[in-house]
């Protein structure tokens, strides 16, 4: 088994200023070729620090990736420290200097001599190219141990990972990587799937399959993983296949496929289109939509109707049904959905109102209510949700929940029998 450690460099990954999600990615690609993560850390840009992690980590583990500290600027010193510790010297590369001349020019901008400094690159190291940016990568290989150095912007390192050095990873150390297929899966938490999947679990590991949850706000990943490659491919499909047909509810896509890309789909396969009316979602929705290409075959547009004012004079929700039953309520996101429907002139219309928080919740309303409606040819049903005290996560459920309303309405799956509430205590 070959060993792997991971070293993330810059004070503003320390401090939270930055998120590292350079880590969390490498550990993915390298886990995914078979390779075992031992140790990540994360420190300082500092000659001292970089010397004491580099040194550990070479004695005792396989293969080291490196990522920050290769910026243009004085704080920047990891290439200068892996030459002192790989007792070698910089020496001008004039390919790279080329290549980083043309990426200046292409852009109208002026090269510096702090972008000059960056075609200097440690003699003896195999220089990896670096095609969205200007700081290459650079493998250093001794005593069949390899250390991997790349910058820390995540789109530059994860240019260089697939294009360079995951396949020179692949060839040396002749690994052949865990087979895996994950099921996406949406609304019902964790602890529900288990519970409900255990007989289930209990017959893929007699299959010789392992199994892990990957939870988050909204949406439960099921990956099953087979060491024995591909081969267990027809085994995996047909356990996956059963869970479509009994929760077909929840299963929605596979492999970190996105439910609003998959609701488009659908609706592009049936030509028809859709739109929004969002209040507490600002947007989020109809944004999440038009993320992904092709947007533009089925979603037509969406309103946002923030305040009651709008919600009469937009899309025709009276009056009386505001000061009955108020906005967040069955009533008003019913009306704001049929009312949608005929502004916008589409087959479906997702209509949102809620109390995304940390403020303006009641007894009756607390914090987390929210409402969502869905249009449909012939109808419209509405569902209230209980998401819980935190914002940002209310909003983004909010999104994934009405996606999925609107993939079951279309698909006629159990159109009135829908989740009393969302627990944010089964997510992790």
């Amino acid at each position: 088994m070959v060993e792997a450690a991971i070293i993330t460099i810059g004070d503003e990954l320390l401090i939270g200023q930055t998120i590292n999600s350079n880590a969390a990615w490498i550990g993915k690609e390298l886990s995914s070729l078979g390779i075992e993560i031992k140790k990540s850390l994360t420190i300082k840009d500092e000659r001292e620090d970089i010397l004491s992690a580099v040194d550990e980590y070479f004695k005792n583990y396989d293969l080291i990736i490196v990522t920050g500290g290769l910026g243009p600027t004085r704080d920047d010193i990891t290439k200068e420290t892996l030459c002192e510790y790989f007792d070698t010297s910089l020496e001008l590369n004039n390919e790279v200097l080329s290549r980083i001349t043309a990426f200046f020019r292409e852009r109208g901008k002026e090269m510096l001599d702090s972008n000059t400094k960056q075609a200097e690159l440690p003699k003896d190291a195999i220089v990896l190219e670096n095609k969205n940016g200007t700081a290459s990568g650079m493998w250093f290989q001794r005593d069949q141990k390899i250390l991997v150095s790349m910058p820390g912007v995540p789109y530059e390192m994860k240019s260089i990972m697939l294009s360079e050095v995951l396949p020179r990873v692949s060839a040396i150390y002749n690994v052949e990587g865990n087979y895996y297929q994950t099921l996406m899966t949406q609304g019902e938490g964790e602890s529900f799937l288990a519970q409900e999947i255990k007989d289930w679990e209990d017959r893929i590991q007699k299959d010789g399959l392992s199994l892990a949850y990957l939870p988050s706000p909204g949406v439960v990943k099921l990956r099953l993983s087979s060491k024995r490659g591909s081969q267990d491919d027809p085994i995996i499909e047909s356990y996956f296949d059963e869970l479509r047909t009994r929760f077909p509810k929840y299963v929605y896509g596979m492999n970190g496929e996105h439910i609003h890309e998959v609701v488009g789909n659908l609706l592009r396969e049936r030509n028809q289109t859709m739109g929004t009316v969002e209040s507490c979602t600002g947007g989020g929705i109809s944004g999440a939509f038009v993320e992904f290409p092709g947007a533009s075959d089925f979603f037509q547009g969406g309103l946002v109707t923030y305040s009651n004012e709008l919600k009469v004079k937009m899309v025709n929700v009276k009056e009386d049904t505001l000061l009955s039953h108020g906005a967040v309520s069955e009533q008003t996101v019913k009306e704001m959905a049929m009312g949608g429907q005929k502004v916008l002139g589409v087959d479906y219309v997702i209509a949102i109102s809620g109390i995304a928080g940390p403020n303006g919740g009641s007894a009756e309303k607390p914090v987390g209510t929210v409402w969502i409606a869905v249009a449909y040819p012939g109808g419209v049903i509405a569902k209230k949700f209980l998401f819980g005290s935190h914002r940002k996560r209310n909003l983004e459920k909010a999104k994934l929940y009405a996606s999925n309303m609107l993939r079951r309405t279309i698909l006629k799956i159990d159109e009135l029998d829908l989740p009393e509430d969302d627990n944010e205590n089964s997510f992790v």
